[in-house]
């Protein structure tokens, strides 16, 4: 038996097509309607280096991926890649010029009990890089070094808009056998804030 096409039922059918998007975005919860679970993220930086004396100022870049088809247990864990230059104010730093940067990358867990606000705790492992400058009887020696490092910290986000969330963090880094003509050789230990800004796709 053949369906007839009437003006009412067309207009019906026409009615359901239109509602049914509104009513599935209605039923689904915010956070699987991410369609890229990915925040991009950059900030200003204030570090001890652990070197001497002075606050090495700079930038920081990161990025998350936390992804939302995970076991409930897991919600909330993600990876993060942090980039950071401190090269800033180094002229007023002693050892003269002093620089740093480092390349991250790791465990985060954001804890999503709050609906604006979400703390955070991370592990990261990476590579960082310093430079200074050391005076000898040759005269003024640029000095080159180079480490893995282990690093821990945490913060906390809160969202400002619908994809803008600003953070405050804090990082402590290992630089392990850096002064090696202590027994045992003793770490350098760079520990500092960074306050930014994420967007949220």
């Amino acid at each position: 038996m053949r369906m007839k096409l009437t003006p009412r039922l067309i207009l019906a059918l026409l009615f359901a097509i239109v509602a049914m998007p509104r009513v599935y975005a209605q039923v689904v919860p915010a956070e699987t309607r991410r369609t890229f679970p990915l925040s991009v993220g950059a900030g200003l930086s204030g570090f001890d280096s652990s070197y001497g004396s002075g606050m090495l100022l700079g930038g920081s870049l990161w990025v998350d991926y936390t992804p939302t088809q995970v076991p409930r247990i897991l919600q909330g864990i993600g990876a993060e890649l942090e980039v950071r230059d401190l090269s800033l104010n180094r002229s007023t730093y002693q050892p003269p010029n002093l620089r740093e940067d480092t390349v991250e990358g790791g465990v985060i867990y954001f804890w999503r009990h709050f609906e604006k606000l979400r703390p955070y705790g991370k592990f990261l492992v990476g590579y960082g890089n310093i430079d200074y400058e050391n005076s000898s009887n040759a005269g003024v020696v640029r000095v080159h070094d180079s480490r893995t490092i282990t690093v821990f910290g945490g913060g906390v986000e809160y969202q400002v808009q619908q994809r803008i969330w600003v953070r405050g963090d804090y990082e402590f880094q290992n630089w392990p056998d850096f002064w090696k003509n202590t027994t045992p050789a003793g770490s350098l230990n760079p520990n500092g804030f960074t306050a930014g800004a994420s967007y949220h796709f």
